[in-house]
């Protein structure tokens, strides 16, 4: 059993409210009771549909070609059987005349962090829910441009996409039966409507239940580690898929794609961190990316990772 583990298992056995954050390859985290927070500013469960910020940026990507190249390489993964759905993501140089802080405070998202004037996440999708003795994980996987003509049923009747989520779910509902009984997917493919910059995309979801012990507050640190990296936005299968993006990507994600949540000492909240901006002291970096199957198109999905790169 790890450190972070313990901790939070010790943490939930007492129930003891804290807020927790853990990176990508769990080699990095931090767990803090919540009356001794400092520096850490956060947000859950909010509207996400009020008025958005319209902050600009300039955004300056990695190179289509550079990106090809990454794109290539895992398209020969899946030919080969090792993957057979992969979240490439990459770094983009941004430019902003406001400070983190002042992103934070302007932007609308379901899920909205500051973390230690390091960075910014101001994620829409939610990664666990803990209430009443039973576990929810809504996997987001799948968008589209909302002011398009038919857009819902485009994006609902897309064979690409319904392929690309239904992998997913089966990979969530695969995790939540690690941690509990009776997993059923509740909702599967639905739409939700999210703010993208001066836009809106129809952002598709579904809803994965599964039934806990009455003390699983006891194991919080087992449930959480045993889920992680999440599945969104790695891929499957999922430890192989991790090993494959490492090579390629080459850069650390950091706390990019990682988690952070609440546990209030009864139930408990969490999100993924995506739509994030880092300091890095030499520049704002955002980092972003999407989902890579065999039927992905290289210029659809670039165009999917510089389009990601927006301020809600």
């Amino acid at each position: 059993m790890t450190d972070l583990e313990k901790k939070l298992n010790t943490y939930g056995k007492n129930k003891t409210p804290v807020f927790f954050i853990i990176n990508y390859d769990l080699s990095e985290y931090e767990v803090v009771p919540l009356d001794s927070l400092e520096d850490i500013f956060y947000e859950i469960n909010q509207n996400p549909n009020a008025s958005s910020s319209n902050i600009e940026l300039e955004k300056y990507p990695i190179s289509f070609e550079e990106y090809k190249k990454k794109f290539d390489t895992i398209q020969e993964h899946i030919k080969e059987g090792n993957s057979y759905l992969l979240n490439l993501t990459a770094p983009t140089r941004i430019k902003s005349d406001k400070s983190l802080k002042q992103i934070y405070e302007s932007t609308v998202s379901k899920f909205k962090l500051l973390y230690k004037d390091i960075f910014v996440s101001f994620s829409p999708e939610r990664f666990v829910q803990i209430e009443d003795d039973k576990i929810y994980t809504y996997p987001m996987k799948g968008t589209i441009d909302a002011s398009l003509d038919f857009a819902e049923a485009k994006i609902l009747g897309d064979a690409k996409e319904i392929a690309e989520h239904t992998m997913v779910v089966d990979l969530l509902r695969n995790d939540l039966g690690i941690v509990g009984t009776n997993v059923k997917v509740e909702k599967f493919r639905y739409c939700e409507k999210i703010k993208a910059g001066d836009k809106e995309l129809l952002q598709v979801s579904s809803k994965i239940s599964a039934d806990l012990q009455t003390n699983w507050q006891e194991n919080l640190g087992t449930i959480i580690t045993s889920m992680l990296p999440a599945g969104s936005i790695t891929g499957t299968p999922k430890k192989k898929t991790v090993e494959i993006l490492k090579e390629v990507e080459n850069y650390d994600r950091g706390f990019y794609t990682g988690i952070w949540g609440v546990f209030d000492g009864d139930s408990l909240d969490s999100a993924v961190l995506i739509r994030f901006i880092e300091d890095t002291k030499d520049a704002l970096v955002y980092k972003s990316g999407g989902g890579i199957t065999c039927d992905s198109d290289c210029e659809s999905e670039y165009k999917e990772l510089i389009d990601k790169v927006y301020i809600p």
